[in-house]
């Protein structure tokens, strides 16, 4: 049944006085894929340099490795703009790829030939780049190069600016305006991780991995065949107990807290100014060359895994726990996405439209704080709809008892249609409720879910993961190279990499101070 609230905040948004708020919301998003060679094994080739700068780059950077490309469009007013953004570079990145490489299709890694076979990303001799590639190293000795190189696509959404005032003043709220907007992102973010199963069940890409991936080590997992692991109900092993996880924080007992702003911050700036026994093993600066940024529980805020995260725009070398106590939360980052291996962009347009309309609702519908009992059931029920999502005997955790996950996916998406039609008339469209229906469709059956059909591909071809994954990423970059990409585009890509390699030397020749030094300030910086 919907919720009350969430039943008047649809019925006051969608009245005369207020129709159109939703118009103008942002999003962006940033979408990582592995450059592999034509035999399908990990590039050992630095970052093309015709690309620019991965530093100072607004759009083309690097992840973890040199060989994890990630492809960032701005914040824009339409999901049909931002796809255009997203096809545009990944047009353009294909055209200067080099040595017959290609972009892997899906969220789990190619072969891998161990650990040393991953180049850590390398961002020039500035304070800044130097310390990218040292927190990337640290990450390499905590939870080891592989799972590091797992792609995935973010999801990042903000609401109208206008929006805002006349929400507060539906609300009654007297408070500052970025105090309540600060307040209500952070309900959002936790209906999102309490209804985030939902998530890797609809969307879920990766229910099998390369044996290679897995480096020798013992597993769950079952054999599809000799050189394929999977599990035949997974949904996303990406975001299972193979993924990356942040092991230590949980045995020392360090969670974020997402009851308020400050809860979050301070959680957060305990856990990167917190030694840690086990890091302190590793060492920091170790024969002449250093090993991690620290050796705290965490190295920096980004190093804490979450599917959702409160984002501020930071400067050059501001912390972002810095940005969001000074300044609020901005938008949301949504993180618990697998590549699309079935779309060239990584991610469809109707995908889209249905996490739009998900993110409403999180945000519209009551959100109280999440006590000890509610936060074990949700690393539950997110593990188990990873690792068994498509069982139709599974059982997931709600408030204290136990619900079938299609009961509870099918409650959720009947209590969405409000906000579905909200947003097809703000849009003037039906292409929120169109999505919809799409999703209910997978609920009602699950082999209609992207990790279903993977499976079911592999098997009618007779075809392990790597193969599977050779075909999509052959098939995308046959794509990619029908696409004419105007001259116009082309010529402001060359333009922005040029630009971003002037100003990646501009930031090295104004450094003035040692790297010991530049990182003591950084993590000075007064909350």
């Amino acid at each position: 049944m919907v919720e009350q609230k969430l039943r008047r905040r649809l019925n006051q948004l969608t009245s005369s006085a207020q129709r159109g708020l939703l118009t103008g919301a942002h999003i962006g998003l940033e979408k990582e894929s592995l450059r592999v060679s034509p035999d399908g094994k990990l590039a050992q080739t630095p970052h093309p340099a015709a690309l620019g700068s991965p530093l100072t780059h607004p759009l083309i950077t690097t992840d973890y490795s040199e060989a994890l490309t990630e492809f960032i469009t701005p914040p824009l007013a339409g999901t049909g703009e931002v796809l255009a953004a997203l096809r545009d570079v990944q047009s353009f990145v294909y055209g200067q790829l080099e040595n017959d490489e290609l972009l892997w299709a899906t969220s789990m890694p190619c072969v891998v030939a161990g650990e040393g076979s991953i180049p850590i990303a390398r961002y020039g001799d500035s304070n800044i780049g130097q310390m990218k590639t040292v927190y990337r190293r640290g990450l390499g000795h905590r939870y080891g190069r592989l799972m590091q190189i797992i792609a995935g696509v973010h999801f990042n959404y903000s609401l109208p600016e206008a929006f805002w005032p006349a929400y507060q003043q539906l609300e009654n709220d007297q408070r500052r305006l970025q105090d309540f907007i600060s307040d209500h992102y952070f309900g959002l973010i936790r209906n999102l991780q309490r209804f985030g199963w939902l998530v890797p069940y609809l969307f879920g890409a990766s229910p099998a991995v390369c044996k290679s991936f897995l480096n020798g080590q013992p597993t769950q997992l079952k054999e599809f065949d000799q050189h394929t692991a999977y599990q035949p109900y997974a949904t996303s092993l990406r975001m299972g107990d193979i993924g990356y996880q942040n092991n230590q924080e949980a045995e020392i007992g360090i969670k974020a807290c997402y009851d308020d702003l400050d809860s979050y911050v301070d959680t957060l700036n305990c856990a990167i100014s917190t030694p840690c026994a086990a890091y302190e093993r590793i060492g920091t600066f170790v024969n002449g060359r250093w090993e991690q940024l620290n050796a705290n529980i965490l190295q920096i805020e980004n190093e804490y895994y979450s599917t959702i995260r409160p984002k501020q725009i930071t400067g050059a070398t501001e912390k972002p726990i810095h940005a969001l106590k000074q300044h609020g939360v901005k938008y949301v980052e949504l993180r618990s996405l697998d590549v699309n291996a079935f779309d060239p962009l990584g991610i469809s347009l109707p995908q889209m439209h249905f996490l739009e309309a998900f993110l409403v609702y999180c945000l519209l519908l009551d959100s109280p704080p999440i006590d000890a009992q509610e936060r074990r059931e949700i690393d539950v029920n997110e593990l188990a709809t990873a690792h068994r999502g498509r069982d139709p005997q599974l059982y997931l955790h709600r408030r204290g008892s136990k619900i079938k996950l299609s009961q509870w996916a099918g409650e959720i998406l009947d209590d969405m249609t409000g906000v579905c039609e909200l947003l097809d008339d703000t849009h003037a469209s039906e292409v929120y409720r169109s999505s919809l229906a799409v999703q209910r469709g997978k609920v009602r059956d699950p082999e209609r879910t992207p990790s279903a059909r993977m499976l079911a591909e592999m098997r009618a071809n007779s075809e392990g993961f790597f193969h599977f994954g050779m075909r999509m990423s052959q098939q995308h970059r046959d794509h990619f190279y029908s696409l004419s990409l105007s001259e116009e585009r082309r010529t402001k890509f060359i333009h922005m990499a040029e630009q971003s390699r002037q100003q990646q030397q501009a930031i090295e020749d104004a450094d003035n101070k040692p790297f010991g030094d530049f990182l003591r300030e950084y993590f000075a910086q007064a909350l």
